[in-house]
């Protein structure tokens, strides 16, 4: 069964940094691409970072020069580093393990909350 469990969130003043975690267990997580998506109140689901299994990344514009993704193959664990916060980026975070060739490969975590307060 595969599993994915977010840690690392919490409320930081603006300017502050944090680090989530995304542990991983029950896939094949060196293949996979991994993924942070957020969701704030009021507003839509969005993309926030993306690592594909070749170690390519993308950043959304919002965060791009901010945050920082990456991965441990052999912990089988994601990260996402925020530096500079902003009220704005206030939101719960996910992380999410998807083979993009495969669509039932998609697999997502519960969520981690974070609020940057002004």
């Amino acid at each position: 069964q595969v599993q994915l469990v977010e840690s690392g969130g919490g409320l930081v003043q603006a300017g502050g940094s944090l680090r989530l975690s995304c542990a991983a267990s029950g896939t094949i997580f060196s293949i996979n691409n991994m993924g942070w998506y957020r969701q704030a109140p009021g507003k839509q689901h969005e993309w926030v970072a993306i690592m594909a299994s070749s170690g390519t990344t993308m950043y959304a514009d919002s965060v791009k020069g901010r945050f920082t993704i990456s991965r441990d193959n052999a912990k089988n664990t994601m990260y996402l580093q925020m530096n500079s916060l902003k009220p704005e980026d206030t939101a719960v975070y996910y992380c999410r393990s998807y083979d993009p060739t495969t669509p039932s490969q998609d697999y997502w975590g519960q969520g981690t909350q974070v609020t940057v307060s002004s």
